[in-house]
């Protein structure tokens, strides 16, 4: 019988797990970069909750993590599912969650992104429509409103009283659960846990989705509707089972705050650096003019590599211990992929630190290298949309706005918990161009 491979981890630092952990909290990216710096791009850290944790800078390791399958390392415990739910995808692994994802792509792919293009407009529009020109002001709040007005009318695909509160709620819910994402919060509010305030929050979010339900469910249209809420309750798996009503609202959960988070705050570091690098923003404007798409989608690849809103993604082994490389790691020990150094690394990306859509001219991200969307069985499933609701936001704004150009430094990264934003909420400076102000009056 062939003994089993001896546990070997990576190097680490060796201070007490509580300032290790207090170090991670204070500065999840500040820590990693160091740790790099000393022990190399792998390395295991020790930290409060979740154990010893190997972290993964090394694109071919990463790969090799996201290769192995569910069975050998999957869902990391805990996860954003705590908080989501125990029906969100962040909450499922293996079969249910292969089952679950071959349910939920044809939602967000294919001819349905022709579908959302008009409603990411409208959002857009209508948010433009209040901005102040020739002063500064940051972006984030607005962007939040597009991303978050857009998902909710593909979800419902109309207005109403639900959906008015839902635009009140779900920005509250967000920001609570991005305090407990990473532990940080001991309290909130009137002495009450962050936690208490959470699930309040949450069971008037359970009411309002009950409500759309039920409304939907009643609707003699229904089958003829093709918002995501309307499909989710047609849609069933092989077997023909459909969806529960509380499965529905926490996959919505899912898409009202983990989707709307990433794509406001990726709009708003797009508008930061291009502020930062006139070259680049006259260059993406001529090409916009030109009717060409392709300098825009260089620069949203490049923002999203040298500002990565989500900083990294786990896993947890599963199978009595796994091969990483050199290492050999236990069952039950989190691995945890850098995206942020990943996206860093010199030997990937010459001047890593560089702002440069250039470097995407004439080929496409490598997925072992780039991973804004993360990677393996578990890759955000909503990519595509994200792709295009920036695109088209970017598209419009650049097309009825100058972008004034700054020489402010640049804004540093805040850590949400849930996503890095831009550490003055992305302040642009706007002027509205005439044949927008001529449109604007025609209408």
């Amino acid at each position: 019988m062939t003994a089993a491979p001896a546990i070997s981890l990576p190097p680490g630092s060796r201070l007490p797990r509580s300032v290790q952990g207090l170090l991670y909290l204070s500065g999840r990216r500040r820590m990693m970069r160091r740790s790099r710096r000393r022990f190399g791009p792998v390395f295991t850290l020790n930290l409060p909750v979740i154990g010893p944790s190997v972290f993964v800078g090394d694109p071919v390791l990463a790969r090799q993590v996201f290769a192995a399958g569910p069975s050998v390392a999957g869902k990391a415990e805990p996860n954003l599912g705590a908080l989501l739910g125990p029906g969100s995808l962040f909450s499922l692994d293996d079969d249910p969650h292969r089952r679950r994802r071959r349910l939920l792509s044809p939602l967000f792919h294919g001819t349905r992104m022709r579908e959302y293009e008009a409603l990411i407009e409208r959002a857009y529009a209508d948010e433009a429509a209040t901005w102040p020109e020739n002063i500064e002001f940051p972006i984030l709040p607005a962007t939040i409103r597009i991303t978050l007005d857009t998902i909710l009318r593909a979800v419902f695909g109309a207005d109403g009283a639900e959906l008015a509160a839902l635009r009140r709620l779900m920005p509250t819910l967000g920001a609570i659960g991005s305090r407990l994402a990473t532990g940080r919060a001991i309290g909130f509010g009137r002495g009450r846990s962050a936690r208490t305030r959470l699930d309040e929050h949450r069971s008037e979010y359970d009411a309002l989705i009950a409500k759309l339900i039920n409304r939907a469910l009643a609707d003699p249209r229904l089958s003829d509707r093709g918002d995501i809420l309307a499909l989710l309750l047609r849609n069933h798996y092989e077997d023909g089972k459909t969806l529960s009503h509380r499965d529905i609202a926490d996959e919505l959960a899912t898409l009202l705050t983990a989707g709307n988070e990433t794509s406001a705050n990726t709009l708003a570091w797009t508008l930061e650096r291009l502020r930062r690098h006139p070259e680049a923003l006259a260059r993406l404007v001529d090409d916009l003019n030109a009717g060409n798409d392709e300098v825009l989608q260089h620069t949203i690849w490049e923002v999203q590599r040298v500002r990565p809103v989500i900083g990294t993604v786990s896993r947890q082994v599963k199978a009595p211990s796994l091969q990483l490389g050199e290492w050999v790691i236990a069952r039950g020990h989190r691995i945890i992929v850098s995206i942020a150094l990943i996206h860093g690394d010199e030997t990937v990306y010459p001047d890593p630190d560089v702002f440069d859509p250039d470097r995407f001219r004439g080929r496409r991200p490598d997925p072992l290298s780039w991973l804004p969307y993360g990677g393996g069985n578990r890759r955000c499933l909503g990519s595509d949309f994200a792709d295009t609701e920036l695109k088209v936001i970017l598209r419009s704004l650049l097309r009825d706005f100058e972008l004034l150009p700054t020489t402010a430094t640049g804004e540093r990264m805040r850590d949400r918990g849930i996503a890095y934003m831009p550490g003055k909420g992305g302040r642009v400076a706007l002027r509205r161009r005439q044949v927008s102000r001529e449109r604007d009056t025609a209408r």
